[in-house]
């Protein structure tokens, strides 16, 4: 496993980080839950990320299980919040902020966090009120670094004018193979700031695994087909331009020598300003597979081509 400093931070990061968006908060199993989180530690595997959304806390209370007799200083541990956790709480005022980063912290079992990101920005908040909130936890000991997930640029560039308060060192967008819009702008406003990015969905949910074929039934077992977990799938992503362009993808990563997951991550990872992929397991032999996508020097010309099978795949779904 490589690893990568996260911004103008001094952590350095697993190139392939836990997820538990949509597994650990109720899609799986707690026993399957806890026995990849075993697993990605066993695979060198130090970035874990969370939020205390992910099925209102039950994903931390999961990770704080799993982690439970593990040394502290062995991982990264990363949560988030904004999104209502009830009728009342919910977005990113100061009380918020002390009241989810507290709520986290118990269900964790842990006495601070080394990363806390803003899950989206709150416009019924002033900003520099959610600045200083962040700044004192970071004071207090709580968390040790801050970053944000899916701000609008200007609000990125806002928070980074201001003084005297703690600056950004990672962003968490979704980005893939068949999702690169950060590329627009978040990414060169990010490298010229010291932030890195922890990118979420790198294998668009399932999708460029090569697990749904064109015109068949998807399978029963997966994400897709899961009433927890399929909700969020973006369906042109299951139309046939698109899963025929996945399926030629399969091909270029043989090529290389690689799963179709390990390709998708790996072309995830050729770009500089990536920390980590995060990726989704329900079982503990995902993460066996995906982890191997780590420190792989794949041919440019391979990753070129299937830039340009996904462009004309979205296109034509599109057009559909």
């Amino acid at each position: 496993m490589q690893h990568r400093r996260l911004g103008n931070s001094d952590l350095m990061v697993s190139e392939i980080s836990l997820g538990s968006w949509l597994t650990y908060s109720g899609g799986v199993d707690k026993e399957r839950a806890i026995a990849c989180i075993k697993r990605a530690l066993e695979l060198g595997i130090t970035f874990l990320d969370t939020a205390n959304i992910y099925g209102r806390g039950a994903a931390e209370t999961v990770l704080g299980e799993a982690l439970a007799g593990v040394d502290r200083a062995s991982y990264k541990l990363a949560t988030k919040l904004f999104f209502p956790m009830n009728a009342g709480d919910r977005g990113l005022s100061r009380v918020q902020i002390f009241k989810q980063l507290n709520d986290s912290l118990k269900r964790l079992r842990t006495d601070y966090v080394d990363l806390y990101q803003c899950h989206r920005y709150d416009p019924s908040t002033p900003l520099e009120e959610t600045m200083q909130a962040l700044t004192d936890v970071i004071r207090q000991g709580k968390v040790r670094y801050i970053g944000f997930s899916e701000w609008p640029v200007e609000k990125i560039r806002a928070a980074l004018d201001m003084a005297d308060v703690a600056k950004f060192v990672s962003s968490q967008p979704q980005y893939s193979l068949l999702w690169r819009e950060p590329e627009v702008e978040v990414f060169a406003l990010c490298r010229a700031n010291g932030i890195s990015q922890i990118v979420w969905s790198p294998l668009a949910q399932g999708v460029l695994t090569g697990k749904y074929q064109p015109g068949a039934e998807v399978p029963s077992n997966s994400r897709a087909a899961s009433s927890k977990m399929g909700t969020m799938l973006d369906r042109n992503w299951l139309s046939r331009p698109v899963l025929e362009a996945v399926q030629r993808v399969t091909e270029l990563a043989e090529k290389a020598g690689l799963t179709p997951s390990q390709f998708s991550l790996a072309w995830v990872l050729r770009e500089p300003n990536v920390a980590s992929a995060i990726i989704g397991a329900s079982r503990p032999e995902q993460v066996d597979e995906n982890v191997a996508a780590s420190g792989h020097a794949v041919d440019p010309a391979l990753f070129a081509e299937a830039e340009q099978l996904m462009e004309f795949a979205l296109t034509a779904a599109m057009a559909r």
